[in-house]
Order: C-alpha cells, then structure tokens, then sequence
C-alpha cells in the first residue's frame, strides 16, 4: 500500500465518496432530531457533494492543482444547500486551502488541510454548538495531528482518523442534550464520517481497485440529458417528446414499438442491430427510459417539453424585450406552494424560489434568482432558518448588492414586505424589514413521522399530529383542528389584533371554512386572514400579531 497518494487518485476518491454519501443519505436523514417530514441534513450534504464532482467533471484533464481546487471550492458552495450543505462547503474550502501548496497526499497533507478545516468552519458558524458537525470535524484535525506526531504512514494515519471521526459521533449525544433525549447522533456529524470512511476506503483500496470515477462522469455513463422548453405542443396528448439513440444486439423492434405505443404517441423505433433511434411523446420519459436502459446503452438523449409556457414565462419574455430600466430594490423569497407564492408575489417579491422545509435550495439557486431581478440592489427572505446561510453565502457572491432580511417562515415575510421603504438605503429596509416581523409569532402544524418528545417532555407517538410554536412543539394531538385550537392557546392568541391562516395542499377548503368557524367561536375579537397556501407536508400555517 503505498504511502503518498496522486493528485488523480484523491479527485476519484472524492467522487468515490459522494456516491457513499449519496446511497446513505436516506439513513443520514432518519437522525434528524425534529419528527418532522423534512428532506433535511442527508439529503443536503449528498447535493453539495454531488455539485462538487460535477463540477470536477468538467476540468480538463492535468489541471492545475489552484484549478482543481477552485472546482471543489466553487461547487461545493454554489451547490450548498441548508446549513449542513452550507457547513460541508465550507469544510471543503478549508480542506482545499490547508493542501494548497501539496501536490500528493501525506500525513502531513492530511493534518494540514484538517487543521485549516477546522479554522475555516468554526468562523463560518456565528454560535458553534457543540456535539455538532463541527465537533466531528476538530476532533478528526486532533487525530491528523496526532498521527503526524506519531509519524504514521499515510494509510495508517487514514484509517486512525476515520476510527476518531466515528467515535466522535458516538460522543455528540453526551455533549448535546436533545440528541440522548431523542436516542440519536448528530446527523451532520454522521455525514461527515461517512464521507471521510467512504474517501479513505476508496483512496486506500479497501473497496478494490479505485475505479476512475471522473472519468465516468465526463463520460456520462448515466446518460445526459437535457430538458429544453419549446412551443410545439400542439397535435399530441402528451408533453415530452423523447429522442435517443440505442446501442443493443438483443432489442427487439416489434416488441419495443409494442411497448412504445403503450407509453405515448408518435412512436418511432428505427435501424437494426446494433444502432437504433427511438422517438416516442410521452408523459413519463423515466419509463421510456428505463425500459431501454434494461435492453442497451443509450445516448444522445433529448426531451423537449412541448407544452406552451406559462403566462408568467410569457409576461417575463414580454418584459425583457421591453428592456425596462431597473428599479431600487427587488425581492426574492423562498416558499413552498402555489398560493404562497401568488402572495408574496401580490406583495411585490419578484423571484420565489420553491424550495422550504421539503427541500432547501442551494446557494446556486438563490444567487440565479437573484440574476433574474431586474434591480440595483436585492433582498432575499429565505422564510426557513435552515436556508439562512445558503441566502447569505449567495449575497456574498451576487454581482449586485444584496442583503438577507432572515424570515424564518411564509408569514415573517408578509410583515416583512410591509416594512419596505423605496426611499431608503439597502441596510436601513433590512434593519426595518427585520424589525417589521419581530412581533410576528408563527404556527405549523403536521404529523409525526417518528417517536419524540415535545417541548415539555410530553412523549409523540409516529403519527401523532404536531403544533410547533416558532420552532418549538407545543401541541400534540389526533386532530388538526385541536392541535390549532392548542398551539393558539400557548401563544396566547388572546392578545392578538390578527391571524393570518395558510391551508395546505391537502386541506379542503370545507375543512378550512370550519376550522374558522371555532376559531372565531373562541376567539371574537381576533381579525382572521385565510389563504390558500397549497404548502405540502403542513395542513395549517398561520401567524398572529
């Protein structure tokens, strides 16, 4: 085994590593502390990772050591997302800094890049909280370091800083008292180890031969393919027109036009063993796919959307053309749903990007959205805590100035927005705009998805419906409409001058219509607001103030 590695070898090991962290996100995930349905800590730093090979992807081969870096560093951030993303992105970045001037892996490599790690991370996080990512993290620099003192060989240094980064996470419950009360580890310290175990087993052998993995990203073997929106749609009863070409000794024609007519329309499967072009419209391309995927290789793929875009695509074209000066200000927010989207945008927020407590944008979605506002400066309301640092990480890098205004739910930003004065500077609407929602006090409700316990140690059984009270679960009980009445209750509606109702996607407008009825029978003098919200996942969102 040898004792230094290539510069080759350690871009496939991260590759090899991301695919780890990848096919563990799902058990990353079930370690979330709150039982509430969020694609959370797992699913973000498996996208981060995955931005970051992409990105590797796409250098030529014997780039330069700072080109190689800057590719991890650039798509690590712009790929960030949720704090745990955002977190990781940085650990890369210190990872990167601390090997700057190496051009093969060593012990000393090792300890170097995890001491910078350390260094760069701890300073992106205002309040380290212990027993966290970050412990894990300094923990595994104190082991490289010891290693280096020891003066272990490379792989003997590895592999003692894998065993500390996992005995590390063993430890997070001891340090952070919500984890041993929910009978779980840090979840982004988890990911972490897993990531460092899934790069020292590639880079070391332990899985076999290290494959070369950027090679089979440039190359595709999963096949790319590119979506393109074009206004053809007319003629077919089906929106996506698929076309690629397939490479097969055993396809049967007649059989695959069989299947093709069951998929779709417009069918076409032409050439003979081995090279085929298949055509077919279609509303599920995955199965078309797929379907050839189990008979050859494919390639060239295209699917063209051929239905006609939206009016609000066509108003965005229209204004384009128009070339219509900028304005002072604009607004991106973050919102899950139709109906909270067609708010904020009555209110005047130009972009909303859709993403929430299902799915955080990365920081490469917000600072697009950003380029989409046609304004001198921007502000973004992330409406989530956990999409604060991506927002911020994205006004770093925006062309434009731009600042973070940081609304932790829908109905923040409401408040917000009222709090917006054109005359002003960029720092003074976002000291207003943050002063505007301070008073604002917010609601969710939905279900369980594990044991737990709320904010007074009373047990939640999977299943249980939930009320959380500015982050903190309140009420608990069978029915949305009594844990409303009970989270109303604990946050003593009965100083309120307003409430501001959400419906969900899943909540009928019946359900909606009597919930309000109750509310008013309690509470009389309260000024009720109702929307449809169509958030997924949270039947009723609300706020008083």
């Amino acid at each position: 085994m040898p004792d230094i590695y290539t510069a080759n070898e350690v871009l496939n090991s991260i590759a090899a590593a991301s695919k780890v962290l990848s096919e563990r996100k799902d058990e990353i995930n079930r370690l979330n502390v709150f039982p509430v349905p969020d694609g959370d800590t797992g699913t973000n730093m498996s996208l981060t990772l995955e931005s970051v090979v992409a990105n590797l992807s796409k250098l030529p081969i014997g780039a330069s050591n700072a080109e190689v870096r800057r590719a991890i560093t650039t798509g690590a951030l712009m790929g960030a997302r949720g704090n745990s993303g955002v977190i990781t992105s940085q650990i890369l970045r210190g990872l990167c800094e601390g090997a700057a001037n190496a051009t093969e892996l060593s012990t000393e490599t090792v300890d170097e890049a995890f001491s910078q790690a350390v260094e760069v991370a701890f300073q992106a996080v205002r309040k380290p909280v212990e027993g966290t990512i970050l412990t894990v993290l300094r923990d595994a620099a104190a082991a490289a370091k010891r290693a280096r003192k020891k003066k272990m060989s490379t792989p003997e240094a590895l592999d003692y800083l894998v065993a500390e980064a996992y005995a590390s996470v063993q430890r997070t419950p001891d340090l952070l008292p919500v984890l041993k009360e929910n009978g779980v580890v840090d979840a982004g310290g988890f990911g972490l180890a897993i990531l460092i175990d899934g790069f020292v087993a590639a880079i070391t052998g332990k899985e076999g031969p290290l494959s070369d993995e950027l090679a089979l990203a440039r190359a595709g073997v999963a096949p790319k393919v590119e979506i393109e929106q074009i206004n053809d749609w007319e003629g077919s009863a089906y929106r996506y027109c698929n076309e690629f070409l397939v490479d097969s000794d055993t396809l049967d024609k007649d059989e695959a036009l069989e299947f093709l007519a069951t998929m779709g329309d417009c069918e076409l499967c032409v050439g003979d063993n081995p090279k085929f072009k298949v055509h077919v419209h279609s509303n599920t391309p995955d199965k078309v796919l797929a379907y050839f995927l189990e008979r050859g290789q494919i390639s060239e793929v295209f699917i063209h959307n051929m239905q006609l875009q939206s009016a609000e695509r066509a108003d965005k074209l229209a204004a384009e053309q128009a070339d219509e000066p900028s304005k002072p200000f604009g607004f991106v927010a973050v919102a899950a749903g139709e109906g909270n989207a067609r708010i904020l945008k009555s209110l005047g927020v130009d972009v909303v990007v859709s993403g929430g407590q299902t799915m955080n944008p990365s920081t490469k979605d917000l600072l697009d959205a950003v380029s989409k506002v046609n304004a001198d400066a921007v502000i973004i309301m992330p409406n989530n805590s956990n999409i604060v640092m991506a927002a911020q990480s994205a006004c770093g890098l925006s062309e434009v100035p731009c600042a973070v205004v940081p609304t932790k739910s829908v109905p923040q930003s409401f408040a917000a927005l009222f709090g917006f004065d054109e005359t002003a500077t960029l720092e003074e609407n976002v000291a207003a705009m943050t002063q505007s929602y301070a008073e604002v006090r917010t609601g969710e409700v939905t279900t369980a998805i594990k044991d737990s316990k709320d904010a007074h140690d009373n047990p939640i059984k999977n299943g249980d419906v939930i009320g959380i009270a500015d982050g903190s679960i309140e009420a608990v009980g069978a029915s949305i409409e009594d844990v409303v009445m009970d989270l109303l209750s604990s946050m003593e509606a009965d100083d309120a001058d307003t409430l501001t109702l959400l419906a969900g996607a899943d909540y009928s407008d019946d359900a909606l219509d009597a919930l309000i009825e109750r509310i008013e029978g309690v509470y009389d003098d309260i000024e009720i607001d109702s929307h449809r919200g169509e958030q997924p996942l949270y039947p009723i969102i609300f706020s008083v103030e």
